[in-house]
């Protein structure tokens, strides 16, 4: 257990305010809040006191194990905690590592590093090695054909916290576009025989595999008391299904309606921090800053750059005009509550002493300090 800590002169983003003052920590717990001037323990100079943030769907791994196309890292420890030290420092305090289970494409990397990406975060975790908290999410591509046999041994591994079904086929969902899909792949210079080539390809998989699949993930998740997501919902008709197979999270959806249905079944909408950071969906989907001005918004995640989910929140308060603690809990609160995680994601007492010391650079917000269960790690 950590001794006791008070960080004081701060400006402390709660669930429902921003007040001027100190947060008394012990044992790993938020303790009390005393607003105010107070001498005692560290001086934050006046910077935010935010809670740690909880990342729920990042591809960022991945990135570590092959940091160049065809280059995979020999060290897949190495790699993950490259990772770790890269989402600590964004200020991350709990990472749904997201790995993907199946591929939509035919390089068969994924397939290659699920083992070794489970086995080493977990390793590492048992060895107290990871400064930020390390739990699962697995991604379905269910128009794999061996996706369900992949998926089965991890079923009821015990840092997993999501699964989330995939269909990346094009023609549909992320994809229904077919010249953003095109864009998306302009390194591979198709001309238009060999493109609709590779897609006839991807839609006759998904036609033999996608619903079977599909079933049998669901089947397999029965029971583990999971929480499931569906990814890239489009149509109502999508939503809907979702929401009848027991989906409570709807990640990226790609359109207002689709949000909006969501929303209207009790299910929370997820939208990637990189899109609110840019301006629109790499993608050419609905904008994130479009569902916040909306209200559809409940959570944002870091997807591919961990260092977006604090800036995104931040912006989130500039231009949709929402609240800083409103902003704060996108990115904290609700979605630890997403997942089941009732201790962490505020600052309150009696929650875990997860916080996030940030100094605005003009209209960026700097990690200074990082503290998961009381305990400094950056």
């Amino acid at each position: 257990m950590t001794e006791e800590v008070i960080l004081g002169n701060a400006r402390i983003v709660t669930t429902d305010a921003v007040i001027e003052g100190a947060v008394r920590v012990a044992e790993g717990r938020i303790v009390e809040l005393c607003p105010g001037p107070t001498a005692a323990g560290q001086d934050l100079e006046g910077d935010y006191l935010v809670p740690g943030l909880v990342e729920i769907h990042t591809d960022n791994m991945e990135k570590h194990f092959e940091p160049r196309p065809g280059a995979l890292w020999p060290s897949a420890m190495a790699a993950v905690l490259a990772h770790d030290s890269q989402v600590i420092g964004a200020g991350i305090t709990t990472v749904l590592d997201a790995i993907c289970v199946g591929d939509y494409r035919d390089s068969g990397k994924r397939r290659r590093i699920l083992a070794d990406s489970i086995e080493s975060v977990s390793e590492a975790r048992a060895g107290g090695l990871l400064r930020a908290d390390h739990l699962f999410h697995l991604r379905c591509e269910i128009s794999d054909p061996g996706v369900v046999e992949m998926f089965a041994p991890h079923a009821d591994h015990p840092l997993l916290r999501l699964v989330s079904l995939m269909d990346h086929t094009p023609g549909q969902r992320q994809w229904r576009d077919l010249e953003s899909f095109r864009r998306f792949h302009r390194d591979k210079s198709w001309n238009d025989q060999e493109l609709a080539a590779v897609i006839a390809d991807y839609q006759e998989k998904m036609a033999r595999h996608s619903d079977v699949n599909r079933r049998q993930i669901l089947d397999l998740c029965r029971g583990l008391d999971v929480p499931l997501a569906s990814h890239d919902d489009t149509t109502e008709e999508h939503v809907a299904q979702a929401h009848d197979e027991g989906i409570a999270i709807s990640e990226f959806p790609t359109t207002l309606a689709a949000a909006e249905r969501a929303r209207s079944y009790g299910m929370m909408n997820v939208m990637g921090a990189p899109n609110v950071v840019r301006g629109g969906s790499h993608s050419g989907n609905i904008s994130a800053l479009s569902l916040a001005e909306a209200g559809m918004l409940d959570i944002l995640s870091s997807d591919y750059v961990p260092a977006s989910l604090l800036h995104a929140a931040f912006l989130l308060n500039e231009r949709a005009h929402m609240t800083l603690p409103d902003a704060i809990a996108v990115v904290a609160s609700n979605p630890a509550r997403a997942i089941g995680l009732t201790d962490r994601g505020e600052i309150a007492p009696g929650q875990r002493a997860d916080l996030v010391r940030v100094r605005l650079h003009g209209d960026l917000p700097v990690v200074r300090q990082v503290w998961r269960a009381g305990e400094r790690v950056a």
